[in-house]
């Protein structure tokens, strides 16, 4: 009967136990201090200059910074000294190593009756090689995918696909995937060379790179996209009957490995128990090769560092509890390869991030705001979106981490999304096209408000946001 007893006691103990491990967190809340302090904070980041200044060194010091060149070393030892200059208390480098891809040169010609160069540009991955065969047009990558094997064998296949134009930029996972998947699919079709509609919505004459993939197995075959007009053009040299013919010559391809760095600056929390949080923003430094990276991505990297530098800059008293970590992402553009890095060695620490944001879409005016917050931090989120109000900024129900947060964002941290404009994004993403004067001072300047305010606040909050290891998968 005693150990009946005992038995019942110890099955007591344990469910009160796992009832108050159960219990939901306090709520998490911002000192209406840190909301006073925010104010100021916002209407100076207005009138300040720095993210403008960041934008204008990287691109004219630096231009393009493709992962792996020379340029992108010097872009990284850029990050490392501007970082010190603009005041950051912490400036640390982490190597991320990846394959190395160049282009070197590209061409292409329609041949025969109706001779004309075309322009376009390859697609990052493509081997290099010179092809020459009947161009076979598809509507969109469904049809291409749906191509008998052997269908395509010695030709070209062309999809042509118009990505629709949208504020938050909806219409370029459609696009993107005829750019990763089309390649593969052609192969699978017998072609020996492909091109597509650029995925972008200009009608100027540049074509837009970005990254393809190769399913295993395959042998890869050069692979481009055209500019707008000259898709156009061939699709309606096809539409006369005849069969039509391209040379593709590309010189490019993979060499080698190559290693760069995640530049990392933080401004250091006030709080001694609380400093090793952090609220981590930022941008990525690579850029592809034919613009020089301003819109994608040097203005995130500016608009985040200066607003890291203008939260070093409160008075001491004012300063968050939480460090603001800033980081300048190694090689996004070929396969995330700085975000993953970064989830690899912090996964660990995955619950002392507070709350992180990517700035990766361009330099249009910030519109809406949103957060996977967990249910007990809501109610400071709500704060935070009410403090961004005056920058013409809505509490909407959309968006997501951006792509360099991705990995660290499945390992159980929280996001938050600060979306920008990008109706016109596409006309300029991945082009020749992209370049400083398309930046307007002022929306990078909101941008900077925007992520000042944000990620002050989330440093100063009384509670966390949810970020915690994510359970193990169940077999």
């Amino acid at each position: 009967m005693r150990s009946s007893l005992t038995r019942v006691a110890v099955l007591v103990a344990a469910l009160a136990a796992a009832t108050a491990t159960a219990a939901p967190p306090r709520e998490t809340r911002i000192p209406e201090a840190a909301i006073a302090n925010a104010a100021p904070l916002r209407e100076q980041a207005l009138q300040d200059k720095t993210a403008w200044q960041v934008v204008e060194s990287l691109t004219t010091e630096i231009g393009p910074r493709l992962a792996g060149s020379e340029a992108d070393a010097r872009a990284v030892r850029w990050a490392e000294a501007k970082f010190k200059a603009l005041g950051y208390d912490k400036v640390w480098l982490e190597p991320v190593s990846f394959p190395k891809w160049v282009r070197r040169s590209e061409r292409a010609d329609v041949i025969g009756d109706h001779a004309q160069p075309l322009h376009l540009t390859a697609l990052g991955g493509s081997p290099g090689g010179t092809v020459e065969g009947e161009v076979v047009r598809f509507p969109d990558l469904a049809a291409l995918e749906a191509a008998p094997a052997g269908s395509l064998t010695g030709k070209i296949a062309f999809v042509d696909y118009t990505m629709q134009r949208a504020r938050d930029g909806n219409g370029y996972g459609p696009a993107s995937r005829i750019r990763s998947r089309g390649p593969s699919a052609a192969i699978r079709a017998g072609a020996v060379g492909y091109v597509m509609r650029s995925a972008g919505t200009e009608q100027h004459r540049y074509p837009h790179t970005g990254v393809t993939r190769f399913d295993e197995g395959l042998t890869p075959i050069p692979s481009a996209a055209l500019a707008l007009p000259d898709a156009e053009q061939i699709s309606r040299l096809l539409a006369r009957g005849k069969p039509l013919r391209i040379r593709l010559a590309l010189d490019c391809g993979w060499d080698g490995t190559a290693e760069s760095f995640n530049v990392i600056g933080e401004i250091t929390g006030s709080h001694r128990t609380l400093r090793d949080e952090v609220v981590m923003i930022g941008g990525h430094l690579d850029s592809w090769d034919l613009g020089t990276g301003a819109v994608d991505d040097g203005a995130g990297v500016a608009i985040t560092m200066a607003a890291g530098h203008l939260i070093g800059r409160l008075p001491k008293a004012q300063r968050p509890a939480r460090t603001i970590r800033v980081i300048a992402f190694a090689n996004e553009e070929q396969g995330l390869y700085g975000g993953k890095a970064y989830a690899a060695q912090y996964k660990p620490a995955v619950a002392k991030h507070q709350l992180m944001a990517e700035s990766d879409f361009g330099a249009g005016r910030i519109y809406g705001f949103n957060t996977n917050a967990a249910p007990h931090a809501k109610a400071a989120a709500a704060q935070i979106a009410e403090a961004l109000k005056p920058l013409g900024i809505e509490a909407l129900a959309k968006g997501g981490p951006g792509p360099d947060l991705g990995p660290i964002v499945a390992e159980g941290a929280a996001w938050a999304w600060l979306g920008q404009d990008g109706t016109d994004y596409f006309d300029l993403h991945h082009t020749p096209d992209d370049t400083l004067d398309k930046i307007d001072p002022a929306a990078l300047a909101q941008n900077t408000a925007a992520y000042a305010v944000f990620a002050y606040l989330a440093a100063a909050a009384d509670g966390g946001f949810g970020s915690a290891p994510k359970a193990p998968a169940t077999p």
